[in-house]
């Protein structure tokens, strides 16, 4: 790609799912070969401890939604370390530029950014993008639906419903579209992966999530739909992930009497979204994993 690649879109994004702090703890990487059986789709525990192997992602285009900060740019900077070339999605570009400059920092395959507004984003708009990635990298490997907003904490019977339409746009509407915008892409790949970003509230929906257990829900239900349909007729394998109680700014919202302390950094977590997007992962399809099962 170019130098200092950037795919200019329209630039207000939706709030990163799970904001933390810009601070990343250095990454020792492990260099022993995972233990498991490749012709056995690993468990979920597996996937939990999953033991990456050094260049694991080599070759790999993903592209990560709400890269700018929180788990997403930890993430995006954790696919870097382990070889991928990473497409950074996010709300603001100055955000973008930052954790472009770190993954070049450590010598890291040349990012691209991606400035878009997901609340906002037309279905023409992703078709272009995916048009322009198919120009620049030809094909791509896996997408992490990671870009998420809260919303409010009250009851339905209260629930403002434009942000209702906000809130379901930016977790379930627009990864439905991302998904089909860059579905040709996904498929050219050898073995596609999708990771949708679920929560707690997802699979046991609880009084006054509102919106967001809804939208997570949906999300569900998308990715089990998603692998049904393509299991016999493709190499696509289509996840939910949960990251668990994590320490991050949507989780302070939240929670705003929690001891942010007791919670997990987003680097302690790394292993499942690693192994969701390497080929150690195929044969895992329609799953909800849970990073921290109670």
């Amino acid at each position: 790609m170019t130098e200092n690649t950037t795919i200019n879109e329209n630039q207000n994004i939706d709030t990163d799912e799970n904001n933390i702090e810009d601070t990343m703890q250095t990454t020792t990487l492990p260099t022993t070969l995972p233990t498991t059986d490749p012709k056995t789709p690993l468990t979920h525990e597996q996937i939990r401890n999953f033991q990456p192997v050094e260049k694991c992602l080599e070759g790999k285009n993903i592209l990560v939604t709400g890269a700018g900060d929180g788990i997403g740019r930890v993430v995006a900077l954790t696919y870097a370390r382990y070889g991928a070339t990473v497409l950074l999605l996010g709300k603001t570009l100055s955000k973008l530029e930052y954790v472009y400059d770190e993954i070049e920092g450590f010598g890291g395959k040349q990012p691209a950014m991606l400035p878009l507004n997901l609340e906002g984003a037309s279905y023409t708009e992703m078709q272009e993008m995916a048009n322009m990635i198919k120009k620049e990298v030809g094909h791509l490997d896996g997408i992490l639906h990671n870009a998420g907003m809260l919303g409010s904490l009250t009851p339905l019977e209260m629930y403002d419903i434009d942000e209702f339409e906000q809130v379901m746009k930016v977790n379930c509407t627009a990864p439905l579209m991302l998904t089909q915008s860059m579905f040709e892409l996904l498929k050219e790949a050898d073995n596609g992966s999708v990771v949708f970003t679920s929560s707690s509230v997802g699979s046991a929906p609880r009084a006054f999530w509102g919106a967001y257990a809804l939208s997570k829900q949906a999300v569900e239900g998308m990715s089990n739909i998603f692998t049904q349909e393509t299991a016999n007729t493709t190499n696509l394998r289509f996840n939910c992930i949960n990251p668990g109680a994590t320490r991050t700014s949507m989780r302070a919202q939240a929670f705003p009497e929690e001891k942010p302390e007791t919670l997990k950094l987003p680097e302690e977590i790394m292993a499942g979204y690693v192994c969701l997007m390497a080929d150690d992962s195929i044969g895992v399809r329609g799953q909800v994993v849970d990073l921290q099962p109670k």
